[in-house]
């Protein structure tokens, strides 16, 4: 239908960690050379549970930003962008909120979930801003018609309601005023020989549920060159029955992510201060693997233990090849080798992945102004794609007063 595209966010929180680089950011990398990616800093998301101290934002974004472009994201293949730099973001929400059951937004499993946790630790989220995230959300993707959005499985549930509150919006605003007249005139223009195609693929779908004549026929749409965008909405939704498509329905992108744990062995954070950076200096990550805990079992050196218990571990089947990770268990379960030999090839491995991110951060911390120019452009870029698509919500909700 509309142009593969990607969105993806996260809050601010600063400098990256080794765990954002195995749970997104390498898999951004990837995506950027399959698709036209969008990333942001998702800064009004970030006062959904930090309303009250939102002084750290700004310094928090800038860091994030370094970081990204440090792991490779090249902003000639990407649009960098903050996503309250982009009101049109704001705008969407808004309008998405007049329609949209309350009840949608309070079943979303982390609704509750975070209610709870952070209300345990003092935050007040009974709020509309707290039960609004799920809205919001699914109007940065919206707003950009990306129909790919790269989500672990624990998330696929923002996506879901992201779909369906785009089937609601096409359900209730694209059947336009003289919707059949039109879709039957978008079709003359594809030509004789065009159209009569696109009419059987039609009848096949519609009278047999045949979903392969569905997509043939997207695709023939999606092909033809003298067709405007509005026509082409016409013809999607002419296809199935329906009005124009104006919100595209997202499919999740999920992503097969290594869980790297943090040097305790709960989750990296760096709240918990179990995190390595990606801008560690080779000495620092030095010293906090050789000081990470171990199993328990292993009191002395020649104490055999089991690597399973180990937070090492976790960091060998990441970092580690087959060879090495054989040599590991055999060495470990028989006190072969002692822990700080056990860590060194670790060590080693994690150096020589975060040298030349350290390396390319330096060109961005030494010159700001080249992480804010090319953010700067990225909002430019974002603000436009987003203008397309608000234009056409505002006509198909009846706001276009032109």
């Amino acid at each position: 239908m509309f142009q593969d595209r990607v969105l993806s966010g996260m809050r601010p929180t600063g400098a990256m960690h080794l765990g954002h680089y195995h749970g997104a950011l390498k898999n951004w990398v990837k995506l950027q050379n399959e698709y036209p990616c969008y990333f942001f800093a998702a800064d009004w998301h970030a006062l959904t549970t930090h309303y009250e101290d939102p002084s750290v934002i700004e310094q928090t974004v800038w860091d994030m930003f370094v970081d990204w472009l440090a792991v490779g994201i090249d902003p000639s293949k990407s649009t960098l962008f903050i996503q309250s730099r982009v009101p049109q973001h704001a705008e969407l929400t808004m309008l998405l909120s007049f329609f949209v059951p309350l009840a949608w937004l309070e079943r979303v499993p982390t609704y509750k979930d975070q209610i709870e946790k952070l209300g345990e630790r003092g935050h007040d989220l009974h709020t509309y801003g707290f039960l609004g995230y799920p809205l919001m959300q699914a109007a940065d993707i919206m707003i950009y018609r990306a129909n790919k959005v790269p989500v672990g499985e624990d998330q696929t549930a923002h996506v879901e309601i992201t779909r369906e509150i785009a089937r609601r919006f096409n359900h209730l605003f694209g059947k336009e005023k003289g919707f059949e007249e039109k879709a039957e005139a978008a079709v003359k223009k594809m030509g004789p020989k065009k159209a009569k195609v696109y009419r059987e693929l039609r009848k096949k779908f519609q009278e047999q549920g045949d979903h392969v004549s569905l997509e043939a026929a997207r695709e023939l749409v999606e092909d033809v060159q003298n067709l405007t965008l509005g026509d082409k909405e016409r013809l999607y939704g002419f296809l199935e029955g329906g009005g124009r498509v104006i919100l595209v329905e997202p499919d999740v992108l999920l992503t097969e992510t290594p869980k790297l744990l943090g040097l305790d062995g709960d989750k990296m954070s760096k709240s918990y201060g179990n995190a390595i950076m990606l801008r560690e200096k080779p000495e620092d990550v030095t010293r906090k693997i050789r000081t990470m805990p171990t199993d328990p079992a292993r009191v002395r050196r020649q104490d055999p233990g089991n690597p399973e218990k180990c937070p090492v571990w976790n960091l060998h089947q990441v970092y580690s090849d087959a060879n090495t990770k054989e040599w590991v268990v055999k060495g470990c379960t028989t006190a072969g080798i002692g822990c700080l030999e056990c860590k060194q090839p670790v060590i080693d491995a994690i150096n020589k992945e975060i040298a030349p991110i350290r390396e390319r951060a330096l060109q961005y911390e030494e010159d700001p102004t080249l992480v804010r120019n090319i953010i700067q452009d990225g909002c430019e870029k974002a603000r436009d794609l987003a203008d397309e698509t608000l234009r056409d919500v505002r006509e198909a909700m009846g706001l276009n007063y032109g």
